[in-house]
C-alpha cells in the first residue's frame, strides 16, 4: 500500500536492463521509504510485467497464489463462536473478512484461535489507527513489546504469521511486511525420561483408562491430540498396530501396538464400553486435552519424577528407547510421522547409545 493504494512493488539489484526495461512499464514510480519502483495493483499490469522481463530476469511470484488451499481434510472449521461473541467496550474485533478466509481457506481450528487472537492483540495495541494504514515501523513497535514482555521466540512468529496472513492473504498484498526481522529459531533437545520412570508413571494411574492413556501415549508414541482422536476401529490388534488418522501435516500413519496395552485395552474396553472414539469423556463426547495432561502430570508426581512431565515426553521417550535399543531412524521416522528424517534425527543427541562408546577423560 502506497498512498492508500494497492500497488506492485518490483525491486530488484542495480542493472541498467532492468531499470530501462521498467520505464516501459505503465507509469512506473519510485518509493524512497520501500526503496523500489511501483506500479498500480491490477492483473493487467502483472501480465505486462511478465511479458516486459520474460527472457531477462526470475521473477518470484509465489506470494500473488494466495488462493491454494491449506487444509485439505474435511474437517469441520468453527469460526461461529467468534463471531457470537459477547462485545468487550473499547475492544476491537478482527474484521469479518479476516473470518471468512480463515474459513473459506480450511485452516485447522487451532490455527484459527491462534490467528484471531494474536491478530486482535496487534489491532488493540494500535487501537488509533487505521488497519490499512499500518506499515513495517508500527509492527516492530509490537513485537519489540512482545520481546521486552520476554515471550518466546515461537509466540512472536506466531504474531507475526498472524498479521502477515491479514494483509498478504485477506487483503491480497503480497510480500506486505517482508523486511520485518523474526526471531532466530531455537534449537532445543528433548526431554526424555527413562524406561523405568516410565513404569512408575504407567503403575501410579488411578485406573485402567488412565493406564491405557499412558500406555498408548509412549507404546505408540502417539501425540495427544492423535491419541483423543483414535477410534475403536484404529486398533489392529490382528496386526498389532495403531491406525492414526489425519495427523500432523494432514497424514495418515501406522504405529506400533504393545502386546501389555492390547491386554489393558480390552479390560478397559469391557469395563467402560465406548461407542466412537477410544476414550470419551461425559455423554460420549470426545475426552478433553486437558484431563489427559492431568493423568500423565498428576502420575509422574506420585512416581516422584522430579521434572513435569507431559504427553509430549513420553512421545520424545518412545523415540529415544527405540534409538537406544537399536531400531533404525528411518523405522522411527515412519512411526513418529515425521515429513524428514532431519526431524527425527534430534533424538540422536539425547539417546545413551550416542556417549556410550566415548570414554570420559576424567575416567
Amino acid at each position: 500500500m502506497i498512498k492508500n493504494q494497492k500497488v506492485i512493488g518490483i525491486k530488484f539489484f542495480p542493472d541498467k536492463l532492468i531499470q530501462s526495461l521498467i520505464k516501459g512499464l505503465p507509469n512506473p514510480k519510485w518509493s524512497t521509504l520501500y526503496n523500489m519502483a511501483y506500479i498500480p495493483h491490477s492483473k493487467e499490469n502483472l501480465g505486462i510485467i511478465f511479458k516486459t522481463f520474460k527472457g531477462h530476469a526470475w521473477i518470484n511470484y509465489n506470494r500473488f497464489k494466495t488462493n491454494k488451499p491449506i487444509n485439505t481434510s474435511n474437517e469441520d472449521v468453527d469460526v461461529t463462536w467468534f463471531r457470537n461473541r459477547k462485545p468487550i467496550k473499547g475492544h476491537r474485533t478482527c474484521p469479518e473478512e479476516f473470518l471468512l478466509k480463515l474459513e473459506l481457506k480450511r485452516y485447522a481450528n487451532s490455527t484459527v484461535k491462534t490467528y484471531v487472537n494474536f491478530f486482535e492483540m496487534f489491532i488493540n495495541f494500535h487501537k488509533d489507527k487505521e488497519l490499512h494504514t499500518i506499515g513495517e515501523d508500527e509492527v516492530r513497535v509490537f513485537l519489540q513489546n512482545l520481546v521486552q514482555h520476554k515471550f518466546s521466540n515461537s509466540y512472536i512468529n506466531q504474531a507475526i504469521n498472524a498479521i502477515k496472513f491479514y494483509y498478504e492473504v485477506v487483503l491480497g498484498m503480497p510480500n506486505r511486511f517482508y523486511e520485518i526481522e523474526r526471531p532466530r529459531k531455537e534449537s532445543k533437545l528433548p526431554r526424555v525420561i527413562s524406561k523405568s520412570e516410565v513404569m512408575e508413571i504407567i503403575a501410579q494411574t488411578n485406573n485402567i483408562k488412565h493406564k491405557c492413556i499412558v500406555q498408548l501415549l509412549y507404546g505408540s508414541g502417539l501425540r495427544r491430540g492423535e491419541l483423543l482422536n483414535l477410534k475403536i476401529g484404529d486398533i489392529d490388534s490382528k496386526r498389532m498396530l495403531v491406525r492414526v488418522e489425519n495427523s500432523k501435516g494432514k497424514k495418515d500413519r501406522l504405529t506400533l501396538l504393545s502386546k501389555t496395552a492390547l491386554y489393558d485395552l480390552r479390560v478397559y474396553f469391557t469395563e467402560y464400553r465406548p461407542h466412537i472414539f477410544l476414550f470419551e469423556g461425559r455423554y460420549g463426547k470426545k475426552y478433553s486435552g486437558q484431563s489427559v495432561l492431568k493423568i500423565v502430570k498428576n502420575a509422574s508426581e506420585k512416581a516422584g519424577i522430579r521434572i513435569v512431565v507431559t504427553p509430549h515426553i513420553l512421545r520424545h521417550s518412545f523415540a529415544t528407547h527405540l534409538l537406544e535399543s537399536g531400531t533404525d531412524i528411518r523405522q522411527i521416522q515412519v512411526l513418529l510421522g515425521h515429513g524428514s528424517t532431519k526431524t527425527t534425527e534430534i533424538y540422536t543427541h539425547v539417546a545413551t547409545n550416542t556417549f556410550d562408546s566415548i570414554k570420559n577423560p576424567l575416567d
